[in-house]
């Protein structure tokens, strides 16, 4: 199979909803905060081609779906739907993907699915005729979401996939539509039921969603937030970035700004980091 990363619109959230109990003055020298304290984050997928004989798309990042006033309010500075530039730039379209596979459905990893805004329009699925694979306990979440994280579903979007036919909610390490190609595994410290997907198995490739959303985040201490669970979530990268150490397996970032993949590595001290960071990632074969 061959891999690209495919660059989604990009967003700005507040730099301290994101680094959670680290203090500015530290966050502040790993990403460079905007004049309003907001930090640039990408919303990237993953194109991989030839899994099964299929073109498989993991995730889609925030799109183009927001009203003008919800873009300025989560500093979404491009109107257009950047995901689908930047399929077709890797010679593709939404109308070619075969399976779109969601991590979950927070709006800056599922906004993608969705045609950009027109004023008076209800909103509309892309991908035409893709199977969408979602965790079953990550749907759950979406169609009933807590009051706290209420705001980062979207509300019209479960009924959309219900509605197309070709929604599959997977139940453990495999799914029926990509079967031995792809092990899922599962984290609830940011969110219940954050499907990360591993390609290749040692040596291979796990696509991190939110439990490591960027660099900055492979430190364990680092949490956003946004996470539910912040100690679970340290426990669940303790075991996730011991693994990839041992097995080899390089980490996809969907939310850094200038990095989509890299290796994991260990300094004197024991404290995670990266080695062989990729900006992206342009037909790479596991």
């Amino acid at each position: 199979m061959r891999l690209w990363s495919v660059e989604g619109n990009r967003q700005r959230l507040d730099g301290g909803a994101m680094f959670g109990n680290v203090p500015r003055a530290l966050w502040s020298q790993w990403m460079s905060p905007d004049a309003h304290n907001r930090i640039e984050l990408a919303t990237r997928g993953l194109l991989v081609e030839d899994l099964l004989g299929k073109r498989v798309l993991f995730e889609t990042g925030i799109g183009a779906f927001f009203s003008p006033s919800l873009r300025d309010r989560f500093g979404v500075d491009q109107a257009e739907h950047v995901l689908l530039s930047s399929l077709e730039a890797r010679g593709t379209t939404h109308e070619d993907i075969d399976v779109v596979v969601l991590s979950h459905l927070h709006f800056d990893h599922a906004g993608g699915l969705l045609a950009g805004y027109q004023d008076g329009s209800e909103p509309t699925l892309l991908f035409p005729k893709a199977r969408f694979l979602v965790g079953e306990h990550a749907w759950h979440r979406a169609c009933d979401p807590h009051r706290r994280d209420r705001a980062s579903f979207i509300p019209e979007l479960p009924a959309l996939l219900e509605a197309s036919g070709r929604l599959e909610l997977v139940n453990g390490e495999r799914s029926k539509t990509l079967g031995d190609a792809a092990r899922f595994r599962y984290t609830n410290g940011h969110t219940p039921g954050l499907m990360h997907t591993e390609l290749g198995g040692d040596g291979g490739v796990l696509f991190c969603s939110d439990l490591m959303p960027a660099r900055p985040w492979v430190h364990l201490p680092v949490t956003m937030g946004y996470d539910r669970y912040p100690e679970a979530l340290i426990d669940e990268k303790t075991a996730a970035l011991n693994d990839a150490l041992k097995r080899d397996i390089r980490l996809f970032f969907v939310h850094d700004s200038d990095c989509a993949m890299a290796r994991v590595a260990q300094d004197a001290k024991g404290r995670f980091t990266t080695i062989d960071d990729m900006p992206s990632v342009d037909g790479l074969v596991i």
